[in-house]
């Protein structure tokens, strides 16, 4: 679960599980963790930029040449030719539906929107789910910020292993089984 959810079920005087609303003790951050990925340091395997961890996502969603070392590597790993892939939806960065200030990863445009757009009641459609399969270009959110807090805390290239057809339902069960699988 992603912290905003837990903290949710600790509100109460007795904070409760999530899933099954079984009494729960507070638990601690892994501050070690945390730690170790802002001052491990990487390079990018596209243009060489040496980057702390904890930045590598948002600079591989802008970085074309990591994005083209990762085709590469779909390439190669492939039977069928990859020449129709420039007709697939971009899935990785994202344009502002307020402002247009494009190539924002998931993350980067939720944190965007909550920054710059909070109180923006303007009704737009949100880039995220116009990009997926399921999704439609021309619905208008009623409440964007509502849906990008609830809809979009996390990335779905985390679970979704490239099966962007599967229906929106079997992808989020299967979320659900590798969220309890990787404890």
């Amino acid at each position: 679960f992603c912290t905003p959810c837990l903290q949710e079920c600790l509100k109460p005087k007795k904070p409760v599980c999530g899933v099954c609303r079984s009494t729960l003790s507070p638990g601690s951050r892994a501050l070690d963790l945390e730690k170790q990925i802002e001052t491990t340091e990487t390079t990018c395997n596209g243009c060489n930029k040496k980057m702390y961890l904890s930045k590598m996502r948002s600079h591989a969603a802008s970085c074309s040449k990591y994005q083209n070392y990762i085709m590469e590597g779909v390439k190669a790993v492939t039977k069928e030719p990859l020449h129709s892939t420039r007709n697939f939806p971009n899935r990785f960065t994202f344009p502002c539906p307020y402002c247009s200030e494009k190539n924002f990863d998931q993350e980067g445009l939720v944190e965007h929107c909550k920054a710059l757009h909070s109180m923006d009641a303007k009704q737009v459609v949100c880039p995220i789910c116009a990009s997926m399969p399921w999704g439609d270009p021309n619905y208008r959110s009623a409440n964007f910020m509502e849906h990008l807090q609830r809809r979009h805390r996390f990335s779905y290239d985390t679970f979704v292993v490239g099966d962007y057809d599967a229906d929106e339902d079997d992808m989020m069960a299967q979320v659900l089984m590798r969220s309890l699988r990787d404890k």
